[in-house]
């Protein structure tokens, strides 16, 4: 069983990428559906549903550009469970150059570094992304 959920999902999505595959299937879980939906809206991921299969599997379909590139070129797991970041609203930066974005959980739902600014919300900050 693996103890750091998020780290998994977003590792395995990077992998993903790397090697070309187009789908990914993670253990289903509330907050890592969240997130997914976050890196869509962002522009990370082309698409995420539910699988009909039991156990419940996220099914997540990865983006590419035109040159046929991964979108995620990188991830960085900031808060683990071993040690949790929180970051106040002023401590919400942007990553590499707003090229990327840093995603926190808060009080709020799951929110980017921009979205975090905008609404002033804090919370734990997860992983970034670009």
């Amino acid at each position: 069983m693996v103890s750091d959920r998020v780290g998994d999902f977003i590792i395995r999505l990077k992998n993903a990428g790397a090697i070309g595959q187009s789908v990914v299937f993670v253990p289903h879980s509330n907050h890592l559906e969240e997130i997914a939906k976050k890196l869509k809206e962002l522009g990370f991921v082309a698409d995420v549903s539910i699988a009909k299969k039991e156990p419940k599997t996220l099914e997540v379909t990865l983006a590419y550009d035109e040159s046929g590139e991964h979108k995620i070129k990188g991830v960085d797991r900031v808060s683990k469970p071993g040690r949790r970041l929180y970051a106040p609203v002023r401590q919400a930066h942007s990553v590499k150059s707003g090229l990327g974005a840093l995603i926190l959980s808060t009080p709020k739902g799951i929110l980017s570094d921009k979205e975090a600014r905008r609404m002033r919300a804090g919370g734990e900050t997860l992983f970034k992304v670009w």
